[in-house]
């Protein structure tokens, strides 16, 4: 566990690259519970556990990429393409037994809550995300889904591994709503994470087409703002839709989508009845 912030961009690399990533109790309890019927499991199956986690989606992509052989000439681009590529039994002999986000933040008040909140807005982002996408008739739509939902894989470890430091950023953030969030990300950890996410990305090989579409920094190419917009529309509206940066965003999915803003209205407001039932609460 990290208490204080590193000074810079290498010492975050340094700390946490190379640290265990923990998954959801359900999750480690769900490929437990397929493991015991391995000959009978599909990696589809496997996949749908996975994609309900999104730190075990990083886990199996960063694992995947890790071990790409150098006669590989393209990425593995989505978990079900990974899984696919490793096989079930080397899956359930690799992931077996995993560490748990339950076991690590309970004993922080407060850290489990402020970790569920971001994995709620991970999976709202993914559904909007590939709605979008879709409606633009993206052929990577599947990727663009996982782009959405790993957008934020950065603040999830900072919640695992550094808690103390993310709920002083919640705290600084409830006490001045008006406070950007680069902002008090480099006064309380010295890094934007948008910054150590793309660092992270890099140094675990994970695929190229990932790391260009969580790229905050290539935000007018369409399927990058595609993402973009998708992960702000859920971090906006994750508490109502009376936030004022709503408007803003309805009109820019508008012109992504080629839709006058009642019809986005409409749109995002029946993604988000059954969005809002992706993630059921951490065990």
């Amino acid at each position: 566990m990290l208490t204080r912030a590193p000074a810079g961009l290498g010492g975050w690399i340094q700390a946490i690259g190379d640290a265990e990533i923990p998954v959801l109790a359900r999750t480690a309890q769900a490929i437990e519970a397929l493991r015991e019927d391995e000959d009978d499991v599909a990696p589809k199956d496997i996949a749908e556990v996975v994609l309900e986690d999104p730190l075990m989606s990083l886990k199996v992509l960063a694992h995947v990429a890790r071990h790409r052989s150098a006669r590989m000439t393209s990425d593995t681009e989505t978990v079900t393409a990974a899984l696919l590529m490793m096989g079930t039994s080397n899956f359930f002999r690799t992931f077996a037994g995993q560490s748990t986000v339950e076991a690590r933040l309970g004993p922080i008040p407060g850290a489990i809550a402020g970790l569920e909140q971001v994995l709620r807005r991970a999976h709202r982002a993914g559904r909007f995300a590939i709605s979008f996408a879709m409606a633009r008739n993206d052929t990577d739509a599947e990727v663009i889904q996982e782009a959405a939902l790993l957008h934020d894989f950065a603040e999830l470890l900072l919640w695992c591994h550094a808690p103390t430091l993310a709920l002083e950023i919640a705290r600084r953030q409830r006490a001045d709503p008006t406070l950007r969030s680069a902002q008090v990300q480099r006064e309380v950890l010295n890094v934007e994470l948008c910054d150590l996410e793309q660092a992270l990305m890099k140094a675990w090989r994970l695929p190229e087409l990932l790391q260009h579409l969580t790229n905050d920094h290539l935000s007018t190419v369409p399927r990058v703002r595609n993402v973009l917009l998708a992960t702000a529309l859920a971090r906006h509206s994750q508490h109502g839709w009376d936030n004022a940066a709503l408007p803003d965003d309805v009109e820019a999915i508008g012109l992504l989508l080629n839709l006058a803003s009642g019809a986005v209205w409409s749109l995002i407001r029946e993604l988000d009845e059954s969005a809002a039932e992706a993630v059921p609460a951490a065990d």
